[in-house]
């Protein structure tokens, strides 16, 4: 059964394709969801479930997506969105030191610091792309671990179809930059 066939089913009220549904795409709704804040994985499962409780609700409203998984994905980053807005923060203003932080870039020996304390190639990867603007890191996920096109990518961010390859474009050039940088400087060491 196809994915629309299967979303059609569940409008209908099938819950074997509900479950099949949640069952498909719970883990990717989890990985993306724990990618977009740092908060508990009770908080992302609570969104992940609130997503699939309300779609349950709203079945009979709810038009056939094109894609399934961006359908899930887009609803759980508004619902994690809604849900943090929602908490009450102080509305306490960026120092100028907090807005330098906020866009500083790692310099060459916190980068050096941070892979030498990974021991794998995924771990050094994965520590150079938390070195990346939340965006970047956020649309790079999108491409390359949910493999989603620019134009849903950018559906998911709120940009357009450019802005979105623009992300992904910047972010893998720094990356690239990185890796060649580190190699210069282990090979000026050895």
């Amino acid at each position: 059964m196809s994915e629309q066939q299967l979303w059609k089913a569940f409008q209908e009220g099938d819950e074997e394709a509900y479950t099949q549904l949640y069952q498909n795409h719970v883990r990717a709704m989890y990985r993306y969801g724990m990618s977009l804040v740092a908060a508990s994985e009770a908080f992302v499962l609570d969104c992940v479930h609130d997503v699939f409780t309300e779609i349950w609700a709203k079945r009979t409203r709810l038009t056939t997506p094109d894609n399934v998984r961006h359908y899930l994905l887009k609803a759980l980053k508004i619902r994690i969105v809604h849900l943090l807005e929602r908490k009450e923060r102080p509305n306490k203003p960026l120092t100028e030191t907090d807005y330098e932080l906020l866009w500083a870039e790692p310099n060459d020996l916190e980068l050096l610091e941070e892979l030498e304390a990974a021991s794998t190639r995924q771990q050094r990867l994965e520590r150079l792309i938390a070195q990346l603007p939340p965006r970047q890191q956020e649309a790079l996920k999108l491409r390359f671990v949910e493999n989603m096109d620019y134009t849903q990518i950018g559906e998911i961010l709120d940009v357009n179809q450019q802005s979105a390859k623009n992300l992904v474009f910047r972010a893998v050039e720094k990356l690239r930059g990185w890796v060649a940088l580190l190699f210069l400087t282990f090979s000026t060491f050895f």
